[in-house]
């Protein structure tokens, strides 16, 4: 079975796709979502085969959808629109359906995922990642990165530092490190370059660093060198 995710804001579009895929008994539909934000959550619940994406959607886009996923699924982008089709191709996407969905071409793209085994290398798909969403009690907001100080992760989970508040996010560290301008300065912490107003060295090798809001962020002998070598500091 091929399990599929359909991620789409039309309702009707979702629901044509939903239908031309049941046709196919070896196809199995997980579920549906109406944006980014709600596709990130099943998509990290369910584990899907293969995401039928569409790139313009509010708030966040489907492009920027793929920057935030670790590890990435197949991704086959579908769109109204086939100005996306050479940057859907330039980011490796599996494929490209264009709205309204072929049932000849979609058995195309189904029968190269039948063949298709193999997972697509994270780093060669998805672009830096610009937004984080943050959840606060029954808040969810998009983060814009240059606004973040730094990110940590405990038992709870991971948390981003933002404004003065603290957030929770489904991202992880690693995401996190490779996709944003974040550093590494410990094992469970990550620091924006931009909010190290001040790097205090300890006893025994370590240090912390000092935030503009006063946040103390520490820094463990093992990456306080390339810390200072990623600052251009002796």
């Amino acid at each position: 079975m091929i399990r599929t995710l359909i991620v789409d804001d039309e309702p009707y579009a979702r629901e044509e796709l939903a239908e031309l895929l049941a046709s196919d008994p070896d196809i199995e539909i997980l579920g549906m979502a109406g944006n980014a934000i709600e596709a990130l959550g099943l998509i990290q619940q369910l584990k899907p085969d293969v995401v039928f994406l569409d790139i313009q959607m509010p708030k966040l886009s489907g492009m920027e959808l793929v920057a935030m996923l670790d590890p990435l699924p197949r991704i086959v982008f579908v769109t109204a629109f086939d100005d996306y089709a050479i940057q859907a191709f330039e980011e490796n996407a599996f494929d490209y359906l264009l709205k309204p969905v072929e049932p000849a071409r979609l058995a195309k793209t189904l029968a190269r995922l039948r063949q298709d085994i193999t997972p697509q290398p994270v780093g060669t798909l998805a672009p830096t990642i610009h937004h984080i969403p943050g959840y606060l009690h029954n808040r969810v907001r998009l983060l814009p990165i240059f606004q973040v100080e730094y990110a940590f992760s405990d038992l709870g989970g991971v948390h981003v530092a933002c404004q003065g508040e603290l957030f929770h996010t489904q991202l992880t560290l690693k995401s996190l490190e490779e996709k944003t301008p974040l550093l590494r300065c410990h094992r469970q912490y990550l620091v924006a370059p931009a909010a190290i107003f001040e790097i205090r060295l300890l006893e025994n090798q370590l240090a912390e660093i000092v935030t503009p809001s006063g946040a103390r962020v520490p820094v463990s002998r093992r990456y306080l060198k390339e810390l200072k070598d990623e600052l251009g500091l002796e």
